[in-house]
């Protein structure tokens, strides 16, 4: 994998610079514009399109190469990123800000859409059969480290340089990943196109009828669903329960990020001794567990540790299923396939998010994260239960 390392660097920017612009967009709403309500919209237009754009993307990564794809979904992460520096420059009133925040967020929405199934599909074609599985590995590593720099860079850049240079490091980080795609080849298929609906639909009976697949995309609704309860429920968890300082709240929220990256690099080291299907379902099953735990918890050393043990299990369960996805996907259809778990992953977490929102409103959060932690706990019991031919996969 040492050929490829500007095709992984790339990856670490570009999902860096993608997470500076999500996160950007929740904080500059509610820090510069003074708006809660402009910072729930704007999250949703940053992960709502692949909703409906992540099929039309899976189909367009089957039929182009993949780098043209990404470099374009690049683009429009940058003029997302200079459509915020335009007005925080030179519209001094939050409300005249407010149009360039929510072009910017859609900006960003669509380029989610298109950029994380191409960069799945270009890592298919670049990397051989034998080491696919490291190589899938080691990027949903970097998928979780940008994930957990992207609100550090914004925290350093703001102390040092303001929210411009915020966004033009987004810029610079972005330009500085294509760069480095210029010489990863990728192919397209130079097949004859079908209506965009139909090739969706193949993608569909791909997965139907590999049940394997089919059963690691489901699992992953669920390995996903505890995320949006956790963005919701833990802070006001966090102040009521635990009673945290603001900056005791920001280092417990700030767990999940180095966890997950934990539980990728100890994936990255001991898949191979896992039996994949088992290793998902038990590491799913325990998190929830654990998650509901922290319905009792008051004293703030156990609920860091409980946070950290759900980050882990989460990232080992996350890594594993990606694996599996991309070494039983077919090549003629590994656009569309890798685009619908990039929708489950984006889309997931903003449901569930929702959902733990309203029922947090209606009882309180020790209860919600009870709920919640119990909820999945007790699906993927009941996925091991029925799901034979994951559970029986070794991955090896």
């Amino acid at each position: 994998m040492q050929r490829h390392w500007a095709f992984f660097l790339s990856c670490l920017l570009a999902f860096t610079a993608g997470h500076i612009i999500n996160y950007s967009v929740i904080i500059y709403a509610q820090d510069a514009l003074r708006s809660d309500l402009l910072s729930g919209i704007g999250f949703g237009l940053c992960f709502g399109p692949p909703l409906l754009l992540g099929w039309y993307a899976g189909v367009l990564c089957d039929r182009h190469a993949p780098t043209r794809i990404i470099h374009v979904a690049q683009g429009l992460f940058i003029a997302a990123a200079l459509t915020l520096a335009a007005g925080d420059r030179f519209f001094p009133e939050p409300s005249t800000r407010t149009p360039f925040l929510l072009v910017a967020a859609a900006f960003a929405g669509i380029g989610w859409s298109f950029v994380a199934p191409a960069r799945m599909t270009a890592l298919g074609q670049i990397v051989g059969a034998a080491a696919l599985r490291r190589a899938s590995l080691l990027f949903n590593l970097l998928v979780m480290l940008g994930f957990g720099l992207g609100p550090l860079a914004i925290s350093a850049c703001r102390l040092y340089f303001g929210w411009q240079g915020v966004f033009f490091l987004a810029v610079a980080l972005f330009v500085l990943g294509s760069i480095l795609l210029l010489n990863v080849a990728t192919k397209a298929s130079h097949k004859p196109h079908r209506p965009v609906g139909k090739e969706i639909l193949d993608g569909l009976r791909a997965v139907r009828a590999n049940p394997l697949l089919a059963q690691l995309l489901v699992t992953a609704m669920f390995c996903y669903m505890l995320m949006g309860p956790m963005q919701v429920i833990l802070p006001k968890l966090a102040r009521t329960s635990l009673g945290l300082t603001e900056l005791g709240r920001g280092a417990f929220l700030g767990t999940l990020a180095p966890a997950l990256i934990v539980g990728g690099l100890l994936c990255l080291f001991v898949a191979r001794r896992l039996p994949h299907g088992k290793a998902i379902f038990s590491a799913s099953a325990l998190s929830g567990v654990l998650f509901a735990s922290m319905s009792s918890v008051h004293t703030p050393a156990i609920a860091f540790a409980l946070l950290a043990c759900v980050g882990i299990l989460g990232g080992v369960a996350i890594s594993l299923i990606v694996t599996g996805i991309q070494e039983n996907v077919d090549d003629a259809v590994r656009g569309r396939v890798l685009s619908m778990y990039t929708i489950i992953s984006q889309v997931i977490p903003a449901a569930s998010g929702l959902s733990a929102g309203a029922l947090t409103h209606a009882l309180d959060a020790q209860r919600a994260v009870l709920i919640c932690g119990a909820a999945l706990a007790l699906a993927a019991a009941a996925n091991a239960l029925r799901m034979h031919t994951l559970r029986v996969y070794r991955g090896h």
